[in-house]
């Protein structure tokens, strides 16, 4: 019998939730209207339901209803929310971080080649901070959009979005954030932290794959251009046929998190604690990437001594995990994220990330614990080169 396969990588997707899926089944066959049809019963429903999804969505992040953008996911809303703003911007200047993520850095990258944009990228500390002076230095040239994440999806680590929100708003300058590893899994409020644009991605929190939103604060919408031309749909942003069943399933996901976030957060937490503290009192050269604090309540990032990290992953094959990113794992470089934060190439290679999710157990905890350390020693062994 196939030795079941424990899954510790909710950062790269989750799996639908069960009352996800069956609010979203009706609205495949059953209720199929198009949202945009609005002669019949089928259009109304399909627009109610949207309608309602919209408002579950706000209120999970403290939005209005009307300024909720339905896309594809995060990557489609960065891009809507960067190159958008790029198009007519005051300033052609943009700030973000080195340990921002690929849908972030390759539209700034873009900014760049296309539209003549100058693009800070501030560095981080060692443990993945940023130093908000810097920041604040850096707006001291007049500046368009300033991007950054609420959660780094490698390490962890929460950005103060409060502060940071503040000194952009003082500053004038528009304050993106890509929140889709931080969405659902702690709470977050757009009006609280000065943020007038923030992405989404419904398969990171237990809703389906190829669906998101858009954060728009209100004032803002007018400076954005949009990047699909069509029927003008979302109120002339983003323009397609609406994925009902998708949107109807990331509202119910929304809503869900909204009530059991908190719970579900204390408990992945001690869950997380729990494996860092087998690996740590059972191998030597263990090292934590990244903060401790403030830090995603499911995610662990360690580097193992004297280990290759492609091959222990190899030696991990009931253990689904990964090295990193799961956008860059064709990219056979090191993590950017770990060599942001001045890890060297070796020990960024020899780094594991787990993400801890719902479905995650106090037992898979052990099991995993035990993989990882049998792994690591026995490959040390191989190699002479015990820690």
């Amino acid at each position: 019998m196939k030795k079941r396969c424990i899954y510790l990588d909710h950062h790269a997707t989750t799996p639908v939730d069960s009352r996800v899926l069956e609010a979203m089944l009706p609205w495949f066959a059953e209720n199929f209207g198009n949202a945009a049809s609005r002669n019949h019963a089928f259009g109304w429903e399909a627009r109610d339901a949207v309608d309602r999804a919209r408002e579950q969505v706000a209120a999970l992040i403290g939005a209005s209803p009307r300024e909720i953008v339905f896309t594809s996911g995060a990557t489609e809303s960065n891009n809507l929310a960067i190159k958008g703003a790029g198009w007519h911007a005051a300033h052609n200047r943009m700030v973000t971080a080195t340990t921002e993520h690929k849908a972030v850095l390759d539209p700034a990258h873009w900014l760049e080649e296309e539209l003549g944009f100058e693009v800070e990228r501030l560095h981080v500390e060692g443990d993945g901070r940023l130093e908000l002076t810097e920041l604040d230095e850096a707006l001291d040239q007049p500046t368009e959009i300033v991007s950054l994440m609420a959660a780094n999806n490698e390490i962890g680590l929460l950005h103060p979005l409060e502060e940071i929100g503040a000194i952009c708003r003082r500053r004038g300058a528009l304050f993106h954030v890509d929140a889709a590893q931080a969405v659902g899994r702690i709470p977050l409020d757009v009006r609280a932290s000065h943020i007038d644009l923030l992405s989404i991605s419904a398969h990171k929190f237990y809703g389906p794959k190829g669906v998101g939103a858009l954060y728009v604060r209100g004032p803002v919408r007018g400076r954005l251009v949009p990047q699909l031309d069509g029927g003008g749909h979302e109120r002339g942003l983003r323009s397609g046929t609406l994925n009902v069943p998708g949107i109807v399933g990331m509202g119910a996901a929304c809503e869900i998190a909204a009530v059991e976030m908190t719970a579900e957060s204390q408990r992945l937490a001690q869950l997380r604690d729990r494996l860092l503290e087998r690996l740590q009192s059972e191998l030597d050269g263990v090292h934590v990437n990244g903060a401790l604090a403030p830090r995603l309540p499911n995610n662990l990032n360690v580097s193992f001594d004297g280990v290759d990290g492609e091959t222990l992953l190899g030696k991990l094959d009931s253990l689904a995990v990964s090295s990193g990113s799961a956008c860059t794992t064709a990219d056979p470089h090191p993590s950017h994220v770990l060599r942001a934060m001045g890890l060297s190439d070796d020990l960024a290679r020899a780094s594991l990330r787990f993400g801890l999710g719902r479905t995650t157990t106090a037992e898979e905890i052990e099991q995993a614990a035990d993989q990882v350390t049998a792994a690591v020693k026995r490959l040390r062994n191989l190699s002479g080169g015990a820690v």
